[in-house]
C-alpha cells in the first residue's frame, strides 16, 4: 500500500506540474496543509476531545518535520522537469543510498549478496544519469536527489515511532508554518487552477498523509537496509502509471535501469533472508 501511495505522489505531482495547472510552490504548500488537516481529523476522532488530541500528538520534534518539508519542496520543483518514472527512480535511489549509508555507520553491515544487489541498483542509477539524449535534465535530477536524501532522513527518524498516526500528524502540523512562508515567494501562487488544487489536495490527504502513516507503521517491522531497498520498486510503478495515464515515453534507458534496480532489490532481500536463516 505504501509503495503505491509513493508512486501516486509522483504521478499526481507530474500531472499537476507538467501542464502548469499549479506552481510547485503552491503545490507543496497545499499538499502539506491538506495532509496536516486530514491527519488532525483522524487524531481528533481517535482521541475524542481537544485536550486528549493535544496529549495524543505527544512531544513535537522539528527534525523530522524539517526533513519532510525539505523533501516536499525539492520534490515539487524537480517534477517541473522530470517524468514520473525517472523522477521516482532518482528519488528512491537517493533514499537507498542515504538509508543504507546510515545503516552501515550504525554497524549493520550488508552481506555479500546484499552488496551485490546494492551495486546493481547503483549501476542502474548511474546508467540513468549518464549523459545522452534520453538522460533527465540535470537541474531536475539534482533537485530530486536532494529530495531523496531528505526523505531517507525522514524515514530514519521515524523508525523508533510507536504511534505512526500521531507521529505523522505532528510532523505535518509542524510543516504548515514552513509552508506558509512559501506564500511570500514571488509568483508562487499565480498558477493555480481548480485541477491543480484538486491534485495537490489528493496528494496531501491520500498519497502523502495516509500513505506516510502506513509507512511509519511498516518501518517498525523492517531493517534499515530492507526499508531502503523495497522503496526502489516505486519507480517501476510510477513509470507504468506515467505511461498509462499521461502518455509518457518509457525509454529503453529507463526500462533497463529499472530492471537493474529490481534485480538489486531481489538480491538484497534474498541476501537478507539467507543471513537470517
Amino acid at each position: 500500500m505504501t509503495l503505491f501511495a509513493f508512486a501516486g505522489n509522483s504521478i499526481l505531482a507530474r500531472m499537476a506540474l507538467r501542464d502548469g495547472a499549479i506552481d510547485p510552490v503552491a503545490f507543496t504548500s497545499i499538499r502539506l496543509a491538506s495532509g496536516a488537516f486530514v491527519l488532525c481529523l483522524i487524531v481528533l476522532a481517535r482521541s475524542g476531545s481537544p485536550y486528549a488530541f493535544l496529549h495524543a500528538l505527544g512531544p513535537f520534534k522539528w527534525q523530522p518535520a524539517a526533513a519532510l518539508f525539505a523533501y516536499a519542496i525539492a520534490f515539487s520543483l524537480a517534477y517541473v522537469w522530470l517524468d514520473a518514472g525517472a523522477g521516482a527512480l532518482l528519488l528512491f535511489s537517493a533514499v537507498q543510498a542515504t538509508m543504507i549509508g546510515a545503516s552501515i555507520l550504525r554497524g549493520d553491515h550488508p552481506g555479500r549478496m546484499q552488496w551485490l544487489g546494492i551495486m546493481a541498483a547503483l549501476a542502474g542509477l548511474g546508467w540513468l544519469l549518464a549523459p545522452g539524449s534520453t538522460a533527465p535534465p540535470l537541474a531536475g535530477a539534482l533537485l530530486m536527489l536532494v529530495s531523496g536524501v531528505f526523505w531517507g532522513l525522514y524515514s530514519l527518524l521515524g523508525q523508533g515511532e510507536t504511534d505512526p498516526v500521531a507521529a505523522t500528524a505532528r510532523n505535518f502540523i509542524l510543516t504548515v508554518p514552513l509552508a506558509a512562508l512559501l506564500v511570500l515567494v514571488p509568483s508562487g501562487f499565480e498558477m493555480l487552477t481548480t485541477r491543480g488544487l484538486a491534485l495537490a489536495i489528493l496528494s496531501g490527504t491520500l498519497t502523502s498523509g495516509l500513505g506516510y502513516v502506513i509507512w511509519y507503521a511498516a518501518l517498525r517491522h523492517l531493517t534499515t537496509t530492507i526499508a531502503a531497498i523495497v522503496q526502489l520498486a516505486v519507480p517501476v510503478i510510477a513509470a507504468i502509471g506515467g505511461v498509462a495515464l499521461m502518455g509518457e515515453v518509457l525509454t529503453l534507458r529507463l526500462a533497463l535501469a529499472s530492471a537493474l534496480i529490481l534485480g538489486g532489490i531481489y538480491l538484497t532481500i534474498r541476501g537478507h533472508k539467507s543471513s537470517n536463516s
